[in-house]
C-alpha cells in the first residue's frame, strides 16, 4: 500500500501567499519578545511531574541541573556543580556551586540539592517517568557545599540523567507552598524566571538578571518568552503566517517548501532522538484475552506497516526505521539482535487466519500524533489485512493518561528518551516492571532490562540489553515505526540554531 503525502494545512498557507503577505513584519524584536506556540499543554510545567517533551523543553528555561551536557558533543560540563567524581561505582561525590540564586532571590544551598534528589527518588513523591530516577539510593550532605549520591546499582549514565532530567528546587520555599503550589507558581534557578503561569493555556518567562555568571547557557539574548498553547496545528500555523507568532515546531512536513516561500518565515528539518512507535497489548491489560496477546496476531502487525515507506515518503527529511526498540545511537540498542519483519500483506494475513481471525477483528486504537495523517496510515495498513482498528485522538496529555492505565489496545505514541543517549532511558519505560507504559509484562523481559542498568560492565550490560531486544522483537511486543524529524518554522528575523537531542534552546536564541 503506498503512502501519498497529503497537505491538509496548503489552503491556509496558500491563502497568504496569494494575499501577498500584507501583515507587516511583526516579530517582536522591538518588543525584546518571542512568541512560541506548542500544540500539547502541559498541565504542570514542574518536569518530575510531567512526561511531556514540551514540558522538558520549557523547564530546561526556567531550571538548572547540576551539570550540563553540551547540545552539539554531549560532552557533561559543569553547572550547579562545580565538578564531580565517582568514589567507587555506586557513589558519586558532587561540589556544589557557591552564589547561585533561585528566581526567589534565596540562595542555592546542598540543603536544596539534597531534598531535590531525594524527593525525586522517592516512590511516594509519584515522578512521572520513576526510572529516571530509580537508580538514585538517596542523597545526602557531606560538608558545607558538597553532596554525595549513593546509587542503588551502578548506572554508567547517570551524569546523563543529571543533566537532562534533574533540575534542582529550593527546598524552603516549595516545602511552603507543597507540589501543587508550586506547580502554580513555579521557582528555578534557570537563565528564565515564570513570571506568569496560567496552567495549561500560557507561559511567560523572563530573562533572570541575577542569573549566575559562567553558566553554559549563558546570558539570554532576549528578554521575555511568550509560550502558548494551541491544541489545533491549522490554528498555530495561521498564527506564524499572520505573524502572530514567531515560532512553531512539528508542522506538518509538507508545509516546509511554503513555509520557505513567506518573505518573513522559514522552515527547517532536523532528525531527533526520538521513536514513534506502536504498542500492543499483549498482556490483555485493556481486557483479558483480546486478540492483541495472541503472539501470531501481534506478529501479523508487524508485517502489515510498511515502515520503511511510512518513515521515507510520509514523515520524510531523513527519518529511519528503528531496527531495535530504541534509538540507533543509544548505547545498548542492537539491531543485529532485533528479529526483522518484511513488510508482507499477504503473511500477515495468513498468520490472522492460523491465529483464529480469518476475517480480522475490531480494535482501538489511541493517539495522539500529529499530523492525524500518520496515524491514518497506519490505520489503512492494519485494515488492508483485516485489523479493523477505531482512532480515538486525544491531546497529549489525556493519551498518556489513558495508555498508562491500561486502557490502550494499540497505542501510537512516540518515545525521546528525555534525549539520553543509553537504552536505559527507554527500554525499563516500555518494558519494566512496574512500568505504567509495559504492555508486555514478560518476567523474563523484565528481568534482563534490569540486569542491564544492574551494572557498570559493559560487556555485561551489552549482553542483557541484546537479550533483551531480541525477546522485544521475536514475541512482537512493541513496534519501532520511525525516528522523528522535526519542522520548525519560525520568523527570519529569529536566529535560532535546532539540535538532534529535539531540546529547543529560546536561551541561545537572539533577534538579528
Amino acid at each position: 500500500m503506498k503512502i501519498t503525502r497529503r497537505t491538509a494545512l496548503i489552503s491556509t498557507t496558500a491563502a497568504v501567499l496569494g494575499a501577498g503577505a500584507a501583515v507587516p513584519a511583526s516579530a517582536q524584536k522591538s518588543a525584546d519578545q518571542l512568541r512560541i506556540l506548542f500544540n500539547d499543554a502541559v498541565p504542570n510545567v514542574d518536569m518530575y511531574f510531567n512526561s511531556q517533551r514540551t514540558g522538558l523543553i520549557l523547564a530546561h528555561q526556567a531550571w538548572d541541573m547540576l551539570v550540563h551536557r553540551d547540545p552539539a558533543t554531549f560532552e557533561i560540563k559543569p553547572s550547579l556543580a562545580t565538578d564531580w567524581k565517582f568514589t567507587d561505582d555506586n557513589t558519586l561525590d558532587l561540589t556544589i556551586r557557591q552564589g547561585v540564586k533561585f528566581h526567589d532571590g534565596s540562595g542555592l544551598t546542598p540543603d536544596d540539592v539534597v531534598y531535590t534528589i531525594n524527593m525525586a527518588a522517592d516512590p511516594a513523591s509519584k515522578v512521572a517517568t520513576p526510572s529516571n530516577y530509580a537508580w538514585i539510593d538517596k542523597a545526602e550532605k557531606t560538608g558545607d557545599w558538597t553532596v554525595r549520591i549513593k546509587m542503588k546499582r551502578p548506572t554508567p549514565a547517570a551524569l546523563e540523567y543529571l543533566a537532562m532530567v534533574t533540575p534542582i528546587h529550593p527546598k524552603a520555599y516549595r516545602e511552603k507552598v507543597g507540589p501543587e503550589g508550586f506547580s502554580a507558581k513555579p521557582v528555578g534557578a534557570g537563565p528564565y524566571k515564570i513570571v506568569k503561569n496560567d496552567q495549561g493555556k500560557e507561559i511567560f518567562f523572563e530573562r533572570f538578571d541575577d542569573y549566575w555568571k559562567g553558566s553554559p547557557k549563558g546570558v539570554p539574548a532576549i528578554k521575555k518568552l511568550h509560550v502558548r498553547f494551541v491544541p489545533d496545528l491549522a490554528t498555530a500555523v495561521t498564527e506564524v503566517l499572520a505573524q502572530k507568532a514567531d515560532w512553531i515546531w512539528n508542522i506538518n512536513p509538507d508545509q516546509a517548501n511554503d513555509i520557505n516561500k513567506m518573505p518573513f518565515l522559514q522552515a527547517v528539518r532536523q532528525e531527533s532522538m526520538r521513536v514513534g512507535y506502536l504498542s500492543i497489548d499483549a498482556a490483555g491489560r485493556s481486557g483479558a484475552g483480546n486478540p492483541l496477546t495472541n503472539l501470531k496476531v501481534r506478529q501479523a502487525i508487524w508485517h502489515a506497516v510498511d515502515r520503511k515507506q511510512f518513515a521515507e515518503k510520509l514523515v520524510g527529511g531523513g527519518s529511519r526505521v528503528p531496527p531495535a526498540p530504541c534509538f540507533p545511537s543509544q548505547f545498548g540498542c542492537d539491531a543485529d539482535a532485533a528479529v526483522k519483519y518484511d513488510y508482507d500483506p499477504a503473511k500477515a494475513k495468513a498468520l490472522l487466519a492460523e491465529a483464529g481471525f480469518p476475517n480480522g477483528f475490531d480494535v482501538e486504537m489511541v493517539s495522539y500524533v500529529q499530523p492525524t495523517s500518520w496515524g491514518a496510515a497506519i490505520q489503512n495498513y492494519l485494515n488492508a489485512v483485516g485489523i479493523r482498528a477505531k482512532i480515538t485522538q486525544l491531546q497529549v496529555a489525556p493519551a498518556i493518561q489513558k495508555a498508562q492505565k491500561g486502557e490502550a489496545p494499540l497505542y501510537m505514541g512516540s518515545w525521546g528518551s528525555y534525549s539520553i543517549n543509553d537504552v536505559s532511558a527507554i527500554l525499563p519505560v516500555m518494558f519494566g516492571a512496574g512500568a505504567l507504559d509495559n504492555y508486555s509484562k514478560d518476567p523474563e523481559l523484565e528481568k534482563l532490562v534490569a540486569e542491564g542498568g544492574a551494572t557498570s560492565n559493559t560487556e555485561a550490560r551489552k549482553k542483557a540489553y541484546s537479550a533483551a531486544v531480541k525477546i522485544a522483537t521475536e514475541k512482537a511486543y512493541w513496534l519501532p515505526i520511525n525516528t522523528y524529524v522535526n519542522t520548525y518554522a519560525f520568523s527570519k528575523a529569529l536566529d535560532f540554531k535546532t539540535f538532534p537531542d529535539e531540546l529547543p534552546r529560546f536561551y541561545f536564541a537572539k533577534w538579528k
